[in-house]
């Protein structure tokens, strides 16, 4: 089976120009991904972007768009604001998060992505496919992969069309996360989100983040290369081009590249895996 594709990319805050995240678009769409998703921003911060640009995606160049759709500062009437209005643009995709957050007083109506599930479901029951995040490393403020585990089955069972996880850097974590989370009978898509790293600074934030773990291969590339961005950049390609390959040998649901806008790694990503997989194709039949 092959597959899936997809992307992640993220709009312009506030009042910014759209110009610039629809010259990504245009660069990405060339790839034929099965969907483009579109971040929210912290704290709500792109609100109006998003759902103008997942429209965009979805009408202007016939593409799936996904509408990322977190908890953060919003209301039921909020939430149902905004799918009105995604539903009148005919987006019939979103990605329903808890969204990160600088204080937990920054929720709103909806303390949990479970919750802003829910209220989907039974608001607009046969409108949207919601997708949901899940993670390999656990999420951070989960006191167990067990636990966490128990609360993203609790996600699935509210019918989720597909999981999209949070990057990793370390496949065989993946892999073995992934066992765990059939056997207690997770049954939707698990599509692999990779980020490549393209800066030092990056891999901080990533660990800050969400809590990935970094091999010991990518400490040392970075850190031989931390003063050159250029020497980075390209060993942290090959290192995602080598790590989708295996990801794609391993019969992943999916992969989704977190672009951050950036459609110069995505082509050379893409070239990079068609690549090996003809290489390897040709040598098995040669």
């Amino acid at each position: 089976m092959t597959p899936s594709y997809t992307f992640e990319i993220f709009p312009p805050k506030g009042t910014a120009s759209t110009a610039k995240t629809y010259e990504v678009i245009d660069s990405l769409v060339c790839f034929n991904p099965d969907l483009i998703s579109v971040t929210y921003g912290a704290g709500g911060s792109s609100r109006d972007n998003t759902v103008e640009i997942t429209s965009g995606i979805q009408n202007r160049y016939s593409t799936c768009g996904v509408a990322h759709l977190t908890c953060v500062g919003t209301t039921r009437d909020d939430i149902r604001a905004i799918l009105d209005e995604l539903k009148a643009n005919n987006v019939k995709h979103i990605l329903a998060l808890r969204g990160d957050l600088k204080d937990k007083s920054d929720l709103g109506d909806f303390h949990y992505a479970s919750e802003l599930i829910s209220f989907i479901r039974s608001e607009y029951p046969n409108d949207f496919d919601i997708y949901a995040a899940c993670y390999p490393e656990k999420h951070p403020e989960a006191s167990s992969l067990e636990e966490d585990l128990k609360h993203l089955k609790e996600k699935c069972d509210l019918g989720v069309k597909a999981l999209i996880s949070q990057l990793f850097y370390d496949n065989d974590i993946f892999s073995r996360w992934k066992d765990k989370a059939r056997a207690i009978g997770i049954t939707q898509p698990i599509i692999a989100g990779v980020m490549p790293v393209t800066s030092a600074s990056q891999i901080s934030k990533v660990v800050e983040m969400c809590g990935a773990s970094v091999p010991e291969r990518v400490r040392r590339f970075v850190n031989a290369y931390g003063s050159n961005a250029a020497a980075l950049k390209d060993a942290g390609i090959a290192y995602a081009i080598e790590q989708l390959v295996d990801l794609i040998a391993r019969d992943v649901d999916g992969i989704h590249l977190y672009t951050m806008n950036q459609p110069d790694t995505v082509r050379r990503i893409d070239a990079g895996i068609r690549s090996a997989i003809y290489t390897k194709r040709y040598a098995v039949h040669s």
